[in-house]
């Protein structure tokens, strides 16, 4: 199994090259050179097998035996053994046809843990083998920094670097981050949005000689290990549903598309995927682009659904590079135009071809509380993001109706206090595990949007107890 950039200029790599590079040379993803299919018969081979089986089998398709499936296995068996539910990823009935995939059992509960409590000991694994060590340098809109500095905390061959956007993140999300003092992990509030931070890791990775010099990874979607890891679950419900024998339909809340990208690789590979939903909203750049071929930027505005504050959709990048036929000159040239144009000109025949598999649904923050209403007077609490997947699912349903709809359960609804309270009235407990969580202590340093400054400091953090 070999990786190629959507920009086509970058050299190719294996599994292990992918997940220690993260972003390509050329600002472009990795994306597999071929992807794997399974027929039926195999789908069916998988159903009943305990999450942690099932996805090591799923990621053996993609590592291409470095590291194999004997070593996958007790990994992800690790990975997942503390999560709060037996099934990892249970699915929730909501009504006669749609169920909530509740991927928010993990340590910082949130759907990234599904990846990065596995990406942890990968690291640890390839690192090992190759007597290496690295800095991570991560985005986050509010939930991809909680779980990466779990899964990388006093990790030895591993220093992490995580961005914030200072002020647009859940309290609870935000101390999720600073409250974890491992020598190892350092968190920056950034003044600016969430696409200010993703961009300065980017402009970190396209420095060549300061990622040569800091060895700089990354955990973010835009690192092909998350987005292998979260095909799993996916894989798991539709099993559970009746799949390959039946047609399934997610519905994904999503603002950087690496989440849903997911479910359209699952679909790749051979599952009876019907449709994708995606839920935006106020940021409703993936909405406008579904519904009229209008991907424009506009400035990021803070909502209730925080982790979806973004309008610059890293992963999109690779759905585009699929539906230019893998053309990598184009896609390159596609982007380039979008950083400086601000709109991105898809054509329409690729566009079109999207409409097919996706649909966009947008949802504003009186909507959204008013969708965690409804779900609470069913009988199940609903954090915002959550509440946006269940809206798009009742908005824009599959037309047969015996195809039943998955909704994405990203988050918790603890993570989200204020939300849930001025809509239901009622708080939502953190966990006994958390319980204390707003005494801790915290450690962060606040940075403006400024690439030097930001340098200088993952810099000294990496170099810290060097002579």
């Amino acid at each position: 199994m070999r990786y190629i950039s959507t920009r086509g200029e970058a050299p190719s790599r294996d599994f292990e090259g992918v997940l220690l590079a993260g972003l390509a040379e050329d600002g472009g993803l990795f994306v597999p050179e071929t992807w794997p299919v399974l027929t039926s018969a195999e789908w069916r081979k998988l159903r009943g097998l305990p999450y942690p089986d099932l996805a090591a089998h799923i990621l053996a398709l993609f590592t291409g035996g470095q590291p194999d499936h004997a070593a996958l296995l007790p990994m992800l068996r690790q990975a997942y053994a503390g999560f709060g539910h037996p099934a990892v990823a249970p699915l929730v009935q909501l009504d006669t046809r749609m169920f909530a995939l509740e991927l928010f059992h993990g340590p910082t509960l949130a759907f990234k843990d599904m990846a990065m409590q596995a990406l942890g000991p990968l690291f640890d694994h390839v690192l090992a083998r190759r007597g290496e060590r690295l800095t991570i340098v991560g985005a986050t809109s509010g939930d991809t920094g909680s779980a990466a500095i779990e899964a990388c905390r006093d990790r030895a061959a591993i220093d992490i670097v995580i961005l914030h956007p200072e002020g647009r993140t859940s309290l609870v999300q935000r101390r999720q981050m600073t409250t974890v003092l491992a020598p190892n992990v350092a968190n920056l509030a950034i003044e600016g949005s969430f696409d200010d931070c993703q961009d300065l890791v980017k402009a970190m990775f396209a420095d060549a000689p300061f990622r040569d010099e800091m060895r700089l990874s990354a955990v973010n979607s835009i690192n092909w290990a998350r987005i292998a890891l979260q095909i799993p679950y996916y894989v798991a419900s539709a099993l559970a549903l009746g799949a390959p024998d039946r047609e399934v339909a997610f519905s994904v809340p999503t603002g950087n598309f690496g989440n849903v990208l997911a479910a359209w690789a699952a679909r790749r590979m051979g599952l009876p995927i019907a449709q994708l939903l995606i839920g935006s909203n106020r940021n409703d750049i993936l909405t406008r682009f579904l519904s009229g071929n209008d991907m424009t930027m506009r400035a990021v505005e803070p909502s209730f659904s925080p982790s979806m504050d973004i309008q610059v959709s890293s992963n999109f990048e690779r759905l585009l590079f699929e539906l230019l036929g893998r053309d990598a000159t184009a896609t390159a040239d596609t982007m380039r135009r979008f950083r400086a144009e601000g709109r991105m000109p898809v054509p329409d025949a690729a566009w079109r071809s999207a409409t097919q598999v996706f649909r966009g649904f947008a949802l504003d923050d009186a909507g959204t509380l008013a969708e965690i209403r409804r779900l609470h007077g069913q009988g199940y609490l609903a954090d915002p993001h959550t509440a946006i997947g269940t809206a798009a699912a009742m908005a824009s349903p599959p037309s047969d109706p015996a195809i039943p709809i998955v909704v994405a359960a990203t988050a918790h609804p603890a993570k989200f206090p204020d939300a849930v309270r001025q809509a239901t009235g009622i708080e939502a407990p953190l966990p006994s595990r958390l319980a204390d969580l707003y005494e801790r202590p915290e450690r962060f340093s606040r940075l403006p949007a400024d690439l030097g400054a930001i340098e200088a400091f993952v810099r000294r953090h990496t170099l810290r107890n060097v002579a």
